[in-house]
């Protein structure tokens, strides 16, 4: 995990009047040594790797803070549940394409999106503050021979 972004948690969380905890550290810990987008329920399985004695509401009061603090990134995918994404400070214009068949999250960036959001947005007498694009689809793999190497049985 980044030095940089532990501090600027550590800072928030002082600046909060909160101190540190065994079980918040596990928490940031699982949070930040993965890519991949994860729920509130996925993070607390992989905190508890780190520290079996954390608790769900900890989890559940630690990710807004974190989102506030401006490290991680909620996501709505359509679901039932909301998605946390930890490279957005690595990566903050990134979109997301969703596979509607197996559920895959792909993350990619395009200059030229960017470009067309800020275009329609002022030609419409806009400035954008926060940009989020979702594109959702179907599998061509699963299409194309009947099956999908990532849709869960």
């Amino acid at each position: 995990m980044d030095e940089g972004v532990r501090q600027r948690i550590y800072d928030y969380f002082a600046h909060k009047g909160m101190r540190r905890t065994v079980q918040r550290d596990a928490i940031i810990e699982a949070a930040f040594t993965t890519t991949e987008h994860y729920t509130a329920e996925e993070l607390l399985e992989m905190a508890h790797k780190i520290e079996r004695s954390v608790s769900r509401a900890t989890v559940y009061r630690t990710l807004p803070l974190l989102v506030e603090c401006g490290v991680l990134k909620e996501l709505d995918f359509g679901k039932d549940h909301k998605f946390y994404d930890p490279n957005y400070i690595e990566h903050p214009g990134h979109n997301h394409l969703i596979c509607t068949d197996c559920s895959r999250v792909v993350e990619f960036e395009d200059r030229n999106i960017d470009t067309l959001e800020d275009c329609i947005s002022k030609r419409l007498g806009f400035t954008p503050t926060t940009k989020i694009l979702r594109i959702e689809a179907s599998c061509d793999e699963l299409l194309r021979q009947g099956t999908c190497a990532n849709r869960k049985v």
